[in-house]
């Protein structure tokens, strides 16, 4: 079964080289093309495709509040962002509507066809340059990179992680550590807000990391962020 896309952009000559290059792989169909927000909340309904490609700025409806209808009514169907920006302000609410995925428009097409496929399989796809930057806003100020924690995300390459909804599986102590680890804190903060042991905020974190299946904090504060349980961030 080919993954059937729905390309939309308000630039005609984005659209069709995207187009050009994706009706070159074997395992993709577009099924259409829209130029704004309301276009593809419409053309999802009548076409229902497997994932949507989706800009941000467009005219009539913007790329942020198309995605949120659509996954909010259509779950099943994938929004990958494709865009340029690549600010907190555009990133942040585009995962918080829903989005499986934040791609900048300097990617390698083929880096954006794997995005395509591992989106589709109901992984989360950020651009490496997204990754960083949510990082930084992570990251305890004042801190180096820590690899022991599982901080540091350095090969360049397109990041994914499962981002199914696990977080109820959580106790409440371990919801909290999940907000602080999203906010910034280290193990050593995050010990000295609840006034417990590092050493049990470890086992928490471990046991977070468990249920959610996910590999490191990076992955969690993502997490944390699109389901809307970060609770803010540090200023």
């Amino acid at each position: 079964m080919k993954i059937k896309l729905l390309l939309v952009d308000d630039h005609q000559i984005v659209l069709k080289g995207i187009s050009f290059f994706l009706t070159m792989q074997p395992d993709f169909e577009i099924v259409g093309e829209a130029g704004n927000g309301q276009e593809a909340v419409e053309r999802a309904d009548k076409l229902q495709p497997d994932v949507i490609l989706m800009d941000l700025n467009m005219p009539v409806m913007d790329g942020i509040e198309a995605c949120g209808r659509i996954t909010a009514q259509y779950p099943h169907i994938k929004v990958l962002v494709l865009t340029s920006y690549s600010d907190q302000s555009h990133v942040v609410p585009a995962l918080q509507a829903g989005a499986s995925g934040y791609i900048l428009k300097d990617v390698e097409p083929e880096q954006l066809a794997e995005a395509i496929r591992s989106a589709h399989k109901g992984n989360i796809q950020l651009h490496p340059d997204i990754a960083g930057a949510l990082l930084t806003q992570f990251k305890p100020q004042g801190q180096g990179h820590d690899e022991a924690e599982g901080i540091f995300m350095g090969d360049g390459q397109v990041t994914d992680f499962q981002p199914a909804e696990r977080h109820e599986s959580l106790t409440p102590r371990e919801k909290e550590v999940l907000q602080l680890i999203a906010q910034g804190l280290s193990n050593k903060d995050i010990a000295q807000s609840l006034v417990v042991a590092e050493k049990t905020v470890k086992t928490h974190v471990s046991n977070i990391l468990g249920k959610l299946q996910l590999s490191d904090r990076t992955q969690a504060a993502l997490y944390a962020v699109q389901h809307h349980m970060n609770g803010g961030t540090k200023s």
